[in-house]
């Protein structure tokens, strides 16, 4: 792609603040309010694991004779089923599962296979070079699964223990009162383009609870807008990643695991490759490149399509087809980045809210996982005290911090960081970090937030080949109604270079530069929340939108 590089542009020059209005309401819960004891906020790995072993924990209390009584646990999850707005790679160390369920065997558990055979390439426009596998990514014996089949595996345990999952219940705001946090608000349905009522509106509802769990994700609203309200703060910003992926069915079968680095990405981006057989005749094909890039007309949905045009790839998906498209940003600050506090008074962080993705090992469920059965330990503990401020809850953090999840992010904590260097010294440091088991270069790398990262505006040659963003809006299954309100707040006056790179970084054509101005066409999101890391603002928006992913 021949570029002509110009000017530069900060994109946190041109984002909205964060609406701390919006997210935390003083309002007294409505005498409508439906009680709870315990409400996890999205139903990912880290919300279900958590609410599993809590329901655990209460009935083991009752069998034996405990006084905590009745307890009741809630699960939101704005998708209407679960696994529907859930996206990972996904190889997966199945420790957190074997903790969850001792006593199943591998064979119970929803995976798709055994790493049996994995190879690591070095790209070029025309070639690929094998590589070894750095230590960090030695996958054998690993399992690789879908996450969304996983979720919803998680989610029909849950249930089976008697929690209460609600799909289709998006969370809008906490409930707070001073430091406390006591419950939260659903976004309201049926609501028109100008925000009022309509056919099938449904006000918003409040459920109130003693401990709120925030297990919405990455770069969720809730938890930003908590941690901003309360000071709490981490050694580095968080940074992120967005990751793009397509299910292909194929012809023929492949019997190993892929990575790469190289080609398609500039020097100036950090990033990869996947690709994950599912099944004989299915596979999984994503690019994974983070937000701090340096060209503003840098675009991962297209460098995916370019990437499966490579001699190496094509093969493997001649005569097949794309069944399903779908994209999601990913923490990747490590260890710096993780909140100083993982609790408030009444609220508890775990998985991808609390930023627990090591980048080096391409995981993050079986971390988010542990940290959601850690925090259920603390809680119960806490219930059974019938204290549940910061103090007491802060077992969980102690735990955290002394848990496999910790020492594993510690070890790897530069090794993201060391890429700022650009790719080349980036791959030297790595490569040291690696031999010394993180001791080197010791401290801490600083970073800036991706929004505080200058982008060089450029020109790119166009690329018209692979799936159009349109149609792969349509392969996500969004089927998000045309007259919803707009859930992605712009700053105002955006600059055409700035809309140029909204253009760019959306993978599901929600943006569009025009001569007048910045087009905003929101039903096509499917909440990646990427346009969060660099421009408009993302939020909640009425149960059932966005994508409805089958094999993510």
């Amino acid at each position: 792609m021949a570029r002509q590089a110009s000017a530069r542009l900060v994109p946190a020059r041109h984002q909205p603040a964060l609406d701390l209005d919006r997210f935390l309401v003083k309002d007294t819960p409505d005498d409508e309010a439906v009680p709870m004891d315990v409400v996890f906020v999205g139903a990912g790995p880290a919300g279900l694991a958590g609410a599993i072993e809590l329901a655990r924990l209460v009935k083991k209390d009752a069998d034996e004779g405990g006084d905590l009584g009745e307890i009741e646990i809630g699960v939101l999850e704005k998708a209407p089923e679960l696994g529907q707005h859930n996206l990972s790679g996904a190889v997966l160390d199945p420790r957190a599962m074997q903790e969850l369920f001792p006593d199943l065997s591998m064979e119970d558990f929803p995976f798709r296979g055994t790493v049996e055979k994995e190879k690591v390439y070095l790209f070029t426009k025309k070639r690929a070079w094998r590589i070894p596998a750095p230590p960090p990514m030695w996958n054998h014996g690993n399992k690789i699964a879908s996450i969304c089949e996983i979720v919803s595996w998680l989610g029909e345990k849950a249930e089976g223990l008697g929690v209460n999952v609600f799909t289709g219940f998006p969370v809008e705001s906490l409930l707070v009162d001073g430091s406390a946090v006591l419950g939260v608000r659903t976004v309201p349905a049926g609501l028109g383009r100008d925000g009022t009522p309509g056919p099938g509106h449904e006000p918003a509802g409040d459920i109130t609870a003693r401990v709120t769990v925030l297990s919405e994700g990455s770069r969720g609203p809730l938890t930003m807008a908590w941690q901003q309200a309360n000071g709490v703060t981490s050694p580095n910003p968080q940074i992120h990643a967005l990751g793009v992926k397509e299910i292909w069915e194929v012809k023929q079968p492949l019997d190993h695991i892929v990575h790469s680095l190289g080609w398609p990405l500039p020097r100036s981006a950090f990033g990869g490759s996947f690709i994950y057989p599912l099944a004989d005749d299915l596979i999984a094909i994503g690019l994974v490149v983070g937000l701090d890039y340096e060209r503003h007309d840098t675009d991962v949905h297209r460098m995916l399509q370019e990437f499966k045009a490579h001699p190496h790839i094509s093969k493997l998906i001649e005569g097949g087809e794309c069944v399903e498209w779908g994209a999601k940003t990913i923490p990747e600050g490590g260890w710096h980045a993780v909140p100083n506090a993982l609790t408030g008074d009444g609220l508890v962080l775990v998985g991808d809210a609390a930023g627990l993705v090591d980048v080096a090992s391409l995981k993050g469920i079986h971390y988010a996982m542990h940290s959601g059965i850690l925090a259920a330990r603390a809680i119960f503990a806490a219930l059974k005290k019938g204290d549940v401020s910061a103090q007491s809850l802060s077992t969980y953090d102690a735990a955290l911090r002394e848990s496999y999840v910790a020492k594993d992010l510690k070890k790897r904590r530069n090794m993201r960081l060391a890429f700022k260097s650009g790719f080349f010294w980036g791959g030297i440091k790595s490569s040291l970090m690696i031999l010394t088991k993180g001791w080197f270069p010791g401290g801490r790398i600083q970073c800036d937030e991706d929004a505080e990262e200058p982008k060089t505006t450029a020109v790119s040659e166009p690329y018209a080949g692979g799936i159009s963003k349109v149609d792969a809006v349509f392969k996500s299954g969004n089927q998000t109604r045309d007259d919803i309100p707009s859930h992605l707040r712009a700053g105002e006056d955006v600059p055409p270079d700035v809309a140029k790179l909204y253009e760019h970084m959306c993978p599901a054509g929600v943006y569009e530069a025009t001569d007048d101005g910045l087009v905003v066409n929101a039903p096509n999101c499917v909440d990646c929340r990427a346009t969060d890391v660099l421009g408009p603002r993302w939020s909640p928006r009425e149960g059932g939108s966005g994508p409805k992913y089958k094999r993510m």
